[in-house]
């Protein structure tokens, strides 16, 4: 009795482990809005929009070396670590991501920085590993 019922919850437990990854897996792929304010100012407030959740952390990655670009342009190359990364997007007055979730709310779940830098760590990783 003790192991069917063990059974039973590990099954569920796979089941909707396997429903949220597959959730996930979705929600990745899914179109997203970057919201970034600069400044304190409300005019510094800007957004653009990307097909999945990756393009999106490549864009931070982009806005953060074309800032780096900014600071040192007499560079040839640029070279930086997550931590500058993560000081970056810590010093923007806002950051955040709206993911589109579809059916059947077609709403957009938003996501904060602290969201944004475990995704951006994740993909760098990934990329990473690749080479």
């Amino acid at each position: 009795m003790i192991v069917t019922i063990l059974f039973q919850t590990c099954s569920e437990l796979y089941c909707d482990f396997f429903t949220m990854m597959l959730y996930l897996s979705f929600l990745f792929q899914s179109h997203t809005i970057l919201l970034v304010q600069t400044g304190g100012n409300p005019n510094t407030r800007t957004y653009a929009d990307y097909n999945t959740v990756d393009e999106c952390t490549d864009g931070i990655c982009k806005l953060f070396e074309e800032h780096l670009k900014k600071l040192h342009p007499q560079s040839p190359s640029i070279t930086y670590d997550i931590s500058e990364l993560y000081d970056f997007i810590d010093s923007l007055t806002d950051l955040s991501c709206l993911i589109f979730q579809g059916e059947p709310t077609n709403t957009y779940l938003p996501f904060n920085k602290d969201w944004i830098k475990e995704r951006i760590y994740i993909q760098l990783r990934k990329q990473a590993a690749a080479k």
